[in-house]
């Protein structure tokens, strides 16, 4: 092993522990907020519980074979273990940009006005979530299900596998139509949700911005300077489908680039960049996220009881 490879070993160390316990943490904080807590529950938990727990396979299955092979680590997936890599993968990828979109949305739908024409979507909206879930699920589902077929594992390590792949695993050659029609669907997929989410996002910017407008007129020492809760989610959100369109569109950069020239430096850095935001992604929701403060409050209040319930004893 070479010491450039224990460098990308401690990277893939840090990004797989830094992901997983955020994502985690937020998984459990929500979870709990949503099965206990149900007077606090609100139907935008349900999009984050999905898209942390996506996070969090994501996270897993694309890293540890890299993490793995960066270690010297020869033949750790067998075929079935291959196909069961790349699959889950490849599906958790592509459910993390269909529910981004869903929360983008969403959040686009939460704040609108009251005489906007997306008022009547407000209440049908929440109803509509778990179907989109076993939509999205069946949907990536079908798209990937055929590549398992054409996968094995990688026996000879010295030789870097070819076409759609990973570092144990190498995939027979495509059928041309086949190949085609794989792309095809999903570059469909990923540009309507790119473009979903880049319009619910010009039409968040724009509320915000008229918003801003009208609270900057209002001068009344009662309205107070803290921005609404809707403002500060909506604030997260653009935040997030930033993070989102800039790594997808630098990894479907390097991708491209390394069909054309063989680069296992660059092979090792896209493994990195598609798992930054699934990584960063539950520290965004936490910056402006109270849901930290409502359990801790929460915790606390019921210290207090059982210290009272004690001491009435």
């Amino acid at each position: 092993m070479f010491p450039s490879d224990t460098v990308w070993g401690v990277f893939f160390i840090s990004q797989i522990c830094v992901g997983f316990m955020g994502n985690s943490m937020l998984f459990i904080l929500y979870m709990y907020s949503f099965l206990i807590q149900s007077p606090l529950k609100k139907p935008i938990d349900l999009i984050f519980i999905h898209l942390t727990f996506v996070n969090i396979l994501t996270i897993m299955f694309k890293l540890i074979p890299d993490l793995m092979s960066s270690f010297g680590v020869r033949h750790f997936l067998d075929d079935v273990g291959c196909k069961v890599t790349l699959f889950v993968y490849r599906v958790t990828r592509g459910l993390s940009i269909c529910t981004t979109a869903l929360l983008s949305a969403f959040q686009a739908i939460t704040i609108s006005p009251s005489q906007s024409n997306w008022v009547r979507l407000k209440s049908k909206f929440s109803t509509c979530i778990y179907p989109s879930f076993f939509f999205f699920w069946i949907i990536n589902t079908l798209i990937y299900v055929d590549i398992t077929k054409i996968l094995r594992a990688n026996h000879n390590f010295t030789i870097a596998p070819s076409g759609y792949s990973q570092i144990y695993c190498q995939s027979k050659q495509m059928e041309q139509h086949h190949l085609m029609a794989f792309l095809s669907v999903i570059l469909i997929r990923d540009l309507l949700c790119v473009v979903f989410m880049m319009l619910s996002s010009i039409y968040m910017v724009n509320l915000l911005y008229k918003h801003r407008q009208r609270a900057q007129h209002v001068h009344s020492p009662n309205v107070s300077s803290q921005p609404a809760p809707e403002i500060k989610a909506s604030h997260t959100i653009l935040l997030l489908v930033s993070c989102f369109v800039f790594f997808y569109c630098l990894n479907n950069f390097l991708t491209l680039y390394l069909i054309y020239r063989q680069n296992p430096r660059l092979e090792r850095m896209t493994g990195i960049i598609a798992s930054c935001y699934p990584t960063i992604c539950p520290f965004v929701l936490m910056k402006n996220n109270n849901i930290i403060s409502k359990l801790t409050f929460s915790l606390l209040k019921m210290r207090i009881n059982f210290s009272q319930g004690s001491f009435n004893r």
